[in-house]
């Protein structure tokens, strides 16, 4: 017999060794806000197929919760694959990247001898094969077996960027999922079988079709219905199909194929041109701020772990070469002490509120500069171990030439310069907006960078471990949704600040912080999926990595002042 802890219900009791999660639920009567989907078993994400044979702590997962979410996207990018394949077998399904209202995808040679892909009429006979292969309630197999079997097996559907990536994991045994007749790596659980999905949306989008599923029942699936919402959809989609551009121009699509570059000794060759490009493109952004002519102010806003800082230092220096005089203002620096910041609703500070700043002091330095000519300030500094404020005699001083930079993730929020005319702002969205994926069907999510340069830079520069950054995650999600995201549409530009080698390099960093998440704490299934996540790409060292980086804001090594 073994025991399992149900954190559910918190209920202990024993069961014969191998019982399946799926039993178990059904035992306790085990109830959620949706229909149960798997369950973390030890903090380990599981199907509700798995048989357990030890002492566990359990907990079911439904669709409202991240990983019960991911696994029903999943699970419906199987199913979409196979309504595909059956239907059109020369076509090839591709998940792109996530966007505000779903996931981007595109279908390519649907038609033999024709360069013609998605029509109203091709988009309809697959939506409606989705329709019969859920209703068939056709389970999802997991299996594990030799990587050789699995590289073959891929090598005679076509799938030449999943052998790539096989080829360069050095495991014995890897796992695939059967669906029928056809096969499929996915990186993590997917449902027990195609009738556990309810909701979805299928729709074209540009060249391709956005698929998104509701958190909820209650949630609006397509809920694109905000004009301004809409507009900042496709900027979005139109810097992430410029760096799609940038990956053919490498030939590194996918992550397989990104592994063998390094491996074959050209990972400095790629960190030269992924700097390049940043470099040229900011060059741009600097032009575009110079042809506004009555800008004063440019404000940069975006979520966590952007790469603010590092972006307006060097955007700075463009338009020096311009031949502007610039200053910079870090909203960071004008938090309000740590016992005045505001809490959420479990307590706990809300450092993403807007009112976490002091915007009454704020606004009476930015209006003293822009008021009055040669006007000289001394802006603040704040210590993040201390939590409190702290005046070092920097000042800063406006002149005619002089171009102010303020970086921050409210920055675009109107309401923090709503005394500042508008023709006066320029305003830049930054954001690392991850493009290369794991393979054809497995994205890399831009959350998943930006999390793990916080969890690097929080490490290094303010005294947090991984456990704690990750724990505090969820809060910082839901306050970059809350008081970032809406206010992307204000956006003159956007700015991409990922860079397509980071993960390879920072992952020699963060795998040692990860692995220092205790197992008995909640963050552990978050730090063993980064883990796993992470062990995809193959390590690239950092030394060729230039000291105006944005990378080198995590990672240490800027030859910019912070």
């Amino acid at each position: 017999m073994i025991e399992i802890l149900c954190k559910n219900n918190g209920v202990v009791k024993k069961y014969e060794k191998g019982i399946t999660l799926r039993e178990i639920a059904n035992d306790q009567n085990i109830t959620l806000k949706g229909e149960i989907l798997g369950a973390n078993i030890n903090n380990q994400l599981r199907e509700l197929s798995y048989g357990i044979y030890e002492n566990s702590r359990v907990s079911f997962v439904d669709i409202t919760s991240t990983n019960g979410y991911m696994m029903y996207i999943r699970s419906l990018f199987f199913v979409l694959y196979k309504a595909i394949d059956d239907i059109y077998p020369k076509a090839s399904f591709h998940v792109e990247h996530s966007l505000p209202y779903g996931f981007y995808c595109e279908i390519e040679n649907l038609h033999e001898n024709s360069c013609e892909n998605l029509c109203d009429e091709s988009l309809k006979k697959i939506k409606k094969r989705v329709e019969e292969i859920i209703e068939m309630d056709i389970p999802f197999i997991h299996q594990s077996i030799p990587t050789e079997e699995v590289i073959e097996l891929y090598r005679e559907k076509g799938f030449l960027e999943k052998v790539a990536l096989f080829e360069t994991r050095n495991q014995l045994f890897s796992s695939i999922y059967k669906l029928e007749d056809k096969i499929n790596y996915f990186y993590n659980a997917l449902l027990p079988s195609t009738g556990y999905i309810k909701q979805y949306s299928i729709e074209p989008y540009c060249n391709g079709i956005i698929v998104s599923a509701p958190r909820t029942p209650q949630d609006d699936v397509a809920n694109g219905n905000n004009s301004a919402q809409k507009d900042a959809q496709m900027q979005l989609f139109e810097i992430f199909q410029e760096h799609k551009k940038w990956l053919e121009i490498l030939g590194v699509p996918y992550l397989g194929y990104l592994n063998k570059k390094v491996l074959s000794g050209e990972s400095g060759r790629l960190i030269k041109i992924s700097e390049a490009l940043h470099e040229k493109k900011i060059a741009f952004i600097a032009d575009k701020i110079k042809e506004h002519q009555s800008a004063k102010v440019v404000l940069i806003s975006g979520p966590s772990s952007s790469g603010k800082t590092t972006f307006s230092k060097r955007l700075g220096v463009h338009l020096q070469v311009l031949g502007f005089q610039t200053q910079e203002i870090s909203l960071d620096n004008y938090f309000v002490d740590r016992e005045h910041t505001p809490k959420d609703e479990n307590g706990d500070y809300d450092f993403e509120a807007l009112e976490a700043l002091d915007i009454e002091f704020f606004n009476e330095q930015l209006a003293m500069l822009l008021s009055k000519e040669n006007a000289e300030v001394e802006i603040p500094a704040f210590d993040f171990k201390t939590g409190k404020r702290t005046f070092k005699g920097d000042k800063i001083k406006m002149t005619p030439k002089t171009i102010l930079i303020i970086e921050g993730i409210h920055a675009l929020n109107p309401s923090l310069t709503n005394k500042v005319a508008r023709k006066l702002k320029y305003n830049i969205f930054c954001s690392a907006l991850t493009h290369i994926t794991i393979d054809s069907q497995n994205l890399v999510k831009s959350t998943d960078n930006r999390m793990l340069r916080r969890i690097v830079r929080d490490y290094h520069y303010r005294g947090y471990s991984a456990t704690e950054t990750i724990r505090r995650w969820d809060s910082v999600r839901k306050g970059e949704n809350k008081y970032i995201f809406p206010y992307q549409a204000h956006a003159d530009i956007m700015f991409n600040s990922a860079l397509l080698f980071e993960l390879g390099v920072i992952k020699k960093v963060v795998e040692p912080l990860l692995q220092d998440v205790p197992q008995t704490s909640d963050e552990y299934l978050e730090a063993e999926r980064l883990l796993k996540f992470l062990s995809y790409f193959k390590q690239i060292d950092a030394t060729e990595i230039p000291p105006t980086s944005i990378l080198r804001e995590f990672l240490g090594g800027s030859s910019f002042r912070y």
